[in-house]
């Protein structure tokens, strides 16, 4: 089964940064949509960021102008750099690929999760 590897997060003051990484195969890098949800305690899974193998981008209205979602084509490996952090910004953020064939099936993968939070 391929996997979704995340990296990053953990304990980071307000206004500062912190980047994640999610690794994947190449064959699910190269045509799949790449990026991060999030999901605080009490609340709703919520979009952080996607970005396509084209490198079309889509970020949730709470982060856009802080948050960067890149590729590295070459690790098969999307980033995500989060700057001017918020205690609301406090979640498990999960890696996520999808995909939809010709036939309209849809393929939805998640990471483990890793922790974020926002605090002093």
């Amino acid at each position: 089964q391929e996997q979704l590897v995340e990296s990053g997060g953990g304990l980071v003051q307000p206004g500062g940064s912190l980047g994640l990484s999610c690794g994947a195969s190449e064959r699910i890098f190269s045509i799949y949509v790449m990026g991060w949800y999030r999901q605080a305690p009490g609340k709703q899974r919520e979009l952080v960021a996607l970005i396509s193998s084209g490198n079309v981008t889509n970020y949730g209205d709470s982060v856009k102008g802080r948050f960067t979602i890149s590729r590295d084509n070459a690790k098969n490996t999307v980033h995500l750099q989060m700057n001017r952090l918020e205690p609301a910004d406090t979640a498990v953020y999960y890696c996520t690929a999808r995909h939809t064939d010709v036939w309209g099936e849809q393929d939805v993968r998640w990471g483990q999760g890793t922790q974020v939070t926002v605090s002093s």
